[in-house]
């Protein structure tokens, strides 16, 4: 089955329950056992509701005949909705490491907190460079550009230049 095929089951009937032995789906998960293309096995597919991709595709067991899948259970469904919400959880947590960094620096000033976060924007990506003193009231900020080189010795220049526009990777 394409994935495509799995995501017009996931779309369609979304508010009604199903426990069939190859397609369980509650409020939120759709799980799908499809035949897996690169083998002779079964895969089973997660798709969260609303998604057009599945948020989790893993093998999937046969059954006693071992040609057939193992029939979907209510063990196994909640399983794979903890499985599935937990990658979810974990690549949004990289997405926002990726996209929010944060240092402290201790300069003149004192300690400075320096954060640098990254606008995904489709058309004209940016980051916003700024400094808060320990009490957490924002001391400078700017607009740079999205490839700005965030590093504790750019950060520390940047602080010391009394925050004055960086050389390199500005807007």
């Amino acid at each position: 089955m394409s994935t495509e095929q799995i995501t017009d089951i996931c779309l369609n009937d979304e508010d009604t329950w199903v426990q069939e032995p190859r397609l369980w789906r509650d409020e939120r998960w759709t799980a799908q056992i499809i035949k897996n293309e690169d083998d002779e096995g079964w895969a089973v597919a997660m798709t969260l509701a609303g998604e057009q991709e599945p948020a989790l595709v893993g093998p999937w067991t046969m059954g006693r005949d071992k040609k057939n899948p193992k029939p979907l259970d209510v063990n196994a469904f909640h399983t794979l909705v903890k499985t599935a919400s937990e990658v979810l959880r974990r690549h949004e947590q990289q997405l926002h490491a990726r996209l929010h960094k944060s240092l402290k620096l201790d300069v003149e000033q004192g300690r400075v907190q320096v954060l640098f976060d990254i606008v995904p924007d489709e058309d004209n990506p940016y980051a916003t460079l700024s400094a808060k003193n320990e009490a957490g009231e924002l001391l400078a900020q700017l607009r740079v550009g999205a490839g700005f080189k965030f590093t504790e010795s750019s950060a520390r220049q940047w602080v010391e230049s009394d925050f004055s526009r960086p050389d390199s990777g500005g807007d």
